[in-house]
């Protein structure tokens, strides 16, 4: 009975997780709609400019149908990535989150070691991050 009542609990917090997703998608997606809208004006114009008398000296104006912004893809990727974003483990403001790190050094390979795992009382942590290339 158990295992019945996970998968509902599960299935609640991924309903609650898109009404609270839902707004911001469709903001961007809208984003979207309008700047393929402007790229569709901006083609009629031009056509508009080709059939009046222009001038030679004018420069071209370059518009092309393959660089479409609200496609299923980009739909899918905006998703993607307010979800990625709405479950990330560090937010602004909040505290730090306390991830794995591995230890270069073979004597203190011991097994999973945490960051806060090198803080020494009320010292500040400096952390190195430097470059294997």
């Amino acid at each position: 009975m158990l295992h019945g009542s996970a998968g509902v609990q599960t299935a609640l917090k991924n309903a609650a997780v898109c009404v609270m997703l839902l707004p911001r998608f469709l903001l961007a997606a809208v984003m979207l709609w309008l700047l393929d809208f402007l790229c569709i004006r901006r083609k009629v114009l031009t056509k508009m400019r080709e059939s009046d008398l222009s001038s030679p000296d004018d420069p071209p104006l370059c518009v092309s149908d393959s660089n479409k912004m609200f496609t299923l893809e980009s739909l899918r990727a905006v998703w993607y990535g307010h979800k990625l974003d709405f479950f990330k483990t560090a937010h602004l403001g909040g505290a730090a989150p306390n991830t794995e790190v591995v230890p270069l050094d073979s004597a203190s390979r011991r097994g999973a070691q945490r960051i806060l795992d090198y803080a020494r009382g009320r010292r500040p942590l400096i952390l190195n991050f430097g470059s294997c290339s």
